[in-house]
């Protein structure tokens, strides 16, 4: 019987630092003097925004080149930030190739991490995916498998009887096959790869800024030249900056953001200028549970995710399971607050857990927390690359809840396009915004 007992409480942002040993508040309040000129100003100081200034001046400072860079992050506390509210999932199980291949890249930056980041412990946990597939979805994950080990993966085809085998406490009720990511998969502190691009950006020169864009200035070719900025000095509460080069990584309200450019106005003269970016938030609810059941997943459990996409794995050492699962496209709820929906959890993810997961029938929700997802409503992928009309601005957003385990790739590929104006690692130029103008989806067939 699920005992809830109303003890649901949503997780605040103290109690998600806690979760993840974060470091005091200290660390990521504190804001640079705002500048009047920038060579690149980044849009957003989330994993993306963070990592693209730690490749530019990593890579500015190789080839001995000034580059002034300029991070504005409008939450300071990253309170509501998606990278931190993020379950730091990293895989390789998707159907790209492209994103296949940032992923392999994201395991072998996180497993090097202090040689990249210094004195950083991002707490990897290497207990790899497992996804489940009905008769239905069983062709598709063999597929995909394949493509993946191919391009250096590592997982495995399990029938039910080797899953029963292995994970003693799976109940495989109709579930024809499953992938398990064997190697290079599991787990990581979110919290701590974004202090750890931060400060080690900082340490190479970048500028971090308290501050939110409001809106853009315009050369007289009707190129981009400036942002106003309005920034937590009360002397100076408006401030415009400008520019060389932007980089648009504000995450979830990077669509906003491209509109106060004029990305998406109807009524632009310009016809590549009509099509939006379309990238929105997205609320999706994380909980946390235990458990008194017999036969519990132990300490090498995997992240499982259920045929219907409900997913859960072990955090920590104290027996507590995280869970959660994307609604349909008619239940999306309201993205006003951050607020977390209980119901949701007993309706639609308890039963799925009870039925995949015998000890999973008796659990005891401890706490909760809500997040956005940066959603690219076209085809749920990332939004890589120059912008076709405006050549100075470079997007890095819409990545649909599995854009922190490709930080790593996203901003070496950003500082590549500024600074060598090409992809020189990962081609992701099938990423890139003219797909949005062509209307040709890149579709993934393994979000989850």
């Amino acid at each position: 019987m699920l005992s809830l007992g109303r003890v649901v409480r949503t997780a605040t942002r103290q109690c998600w630092r806690t979760l993840c040993s974060s470091p005091p508040a200290t660390a990521f309040t504190d804001s640079d003097p705002l500048p009047e000129h920038c060579d690149v100003l980044i849009i957003g100081g989330g994993g993306m925004g963070a990592s693209s200034a730690y490749w530019l001046r990593l890579k500015a400072k190789m080839q001995q080149k000034k580059l002034n860079v300029l991070v504005v992050e409008r939450d300071a506390g990253y309170t509501s930030a998606s990278t931190v509210l993020s379950v730091g999932g990293l895989r390789q199980q998707f159907s790209l190739a492209e994103n296949i291949r940032m992923s392999l890249y994201g395991y072998e930056f996180i497993k090097n991490a202090k040689t990249h980041l210094g004195d950083v412990d991002l707490s990897f946990q290497p207990n790899g995916y497992l996804i489940l597939a009905s008769s239905k979805g069983a062709d598709m994950l063999e597929r995909n498998s394949k493509f993946q080990n191919e391009l250096g993966a590592h997982n495995e085809l399990m029938a039910p009887s080797g899953l029963a085998q292995r994970f003693p406490w799976l109940c495989t009720e109709n579930i024809a096959l499953g992938c398990y990511g064997v190697n290079k998969e599991g787990w990581f502190d979110p919290w701590a790869l974004l202090m750890g691009f931060k400060q080690q950006a900082r340490a190479y020169g970048a500028q971090f800024v308290n501050g939110e864009v409001t809106g853009f200035e315009w050369n007289t070719q009707g190129g981009l030249s400036g942002a106003l900025i309005s920034s937590c000095d009360p002397q100076q509460p408006l401030r415009k900056v400008t520019f060389d080069k932007c980089v648009l990584a504000a995450g979830a309200h990077s669509g906003k953001v491209a509109s106060l450019a004029g990305i998406g106005d109807p009524s632009a003269t310009i016809e590549v200028l009509r099509t939006p970016l379309p990238v929105e938030p997205r609320k999706r609810y994380v909980y946390v549970f235990s458990t008194q059941g017999r036969n519990c997943p132990g300490l090498a459990t995997p992240l499982t995710i259920d045929p219907d996409g409900t997913y859960f794995r072990r955090d920590g050492l104290t027996g507590n399971f995280l869970c959660g699962r994307s609604p349909c496209d008619a239940d999306e709820p309201e993205c006003h607050t951050l607020d977390v929906d209980h119901d949701y959890f007993d309706t639609q993810i308890w039963p799925t857990l009870a039925t995949r997961v015998p000890a999973f029938e008796s659990i005891k929700v401890q706490s909760s927390w809500a997040g956005y997802y940066d959603y690219n409503c076209f085809d749920a992928n990332g939004v890589i690359g120059q912008h076709p009309f405006y050549t100075n601005l470079y997007i890095a957003a819409g990545f649909s809840g599995h854009g922190i385990q490709q930080t790593p790739a996203v901003g070496r590929a950003i500082s590549e396009l500024v600074l060598e104006g090409q992809y020189k690692t990962i081609d992701l130029s099938r990423m890139n915004f003219e797909r949005l103008v062509h209307k040709e989806p890149l579709l993934e067939d393994n979000i989850v």
